[in-house]
């Protein structure tokens, strides 16, 4: 059976977001086991498979140019890699960085750790729950990041501990996002900075660098 990408949405998304050769073949690798993987296991969902490259891989590549400078990623909620492993593949030749992949469910969590070593990504998974995680990731903690996990003010909750401690949230969100902001102010003082999505498609990325409780 032929894959289901067409052939030319990965030239699309390298276009938009532009990587290395290592870091090319990093992802080809991650795309062949997520295929593999998503036969048996529901990893993304299947009407996106076509266009997997934008759809999924440039609009988490596009994350890098908010914080070029970040070393130690936390991504809650990794599910199928995105944006976690994509990230981790990108920065695997960056002296010194990890990306913490966060995801309570086991069969994901086997398969980031197989998309880990797979790729040699920069990457560490943590099988548990985002509330359980705050303690387990020692060290300064330069960005969190989230996509299609829960809505924005739960989000913001999850990310506040690592905020206060001086991280960037950046959190891929859709075209429903004015609607969140506005029941996510209701619980929080933040002032977010909304970057429009390389990918099209409505979406958007919230980027906050403060958080108190109201």
């Amino acid at each position: 059976m032929g894959s289901p990408i067409l052939p030319a949405d990965k030239a699309a998304a390298l276009a938009l977001t532009p990587v290395s050769r290592e870091t090319e073949e990093r992802l080809d690798r991650y795309v062949a086991l997520l295929l593999e993987w998503q036969a048996k296991t529901n990893l993304v969902a299947p009407s996106t498979l076509p266009n997997l490259w934008t759809r999924h891989i440039s609009d988490s590549l596009q994350l890098l140019s908010l914080a070029p400078a970040a070393k130690s990623w936390v991504d809650l909620g990794s599910g199928g890699g995105f944006p976690g492993v994509v990230l981790a593949c990108a920065l695997a030749e960056t002296p010194g960085t990890t990306v913490h992949l966060v995801e309570r469910i086991a069969k994901k969590a086997a398969f980031l750790r197989e998309a880990v070593r797979v790729t040699s990504a920069a990457g560490a998974v943590h099988l548990a729950d985002i509330g359980d995680t705050v303690d387990r990731i020692t060290g300064p903690v330069d960005c969190v990041t989230a996509r299609a996990l829960a809505p924005l003010h739960q989000l913001i909750g999850f990310a506040e501990p690592w905020v206060r401690k001086g991280a960037k949230a950046l959190f891929l969100k859709g075209q429903d996002v004015e609607a969140e902001l506005t029941e996510a102010t209701k619980y929080w003082n933040i002032k977010p900075e909304l970057h429009s999505s390389r990918t099209g498609g409505g979406g958007w990325i919230v980027e906050l660098g403060s958080i108190d409780r109201r």
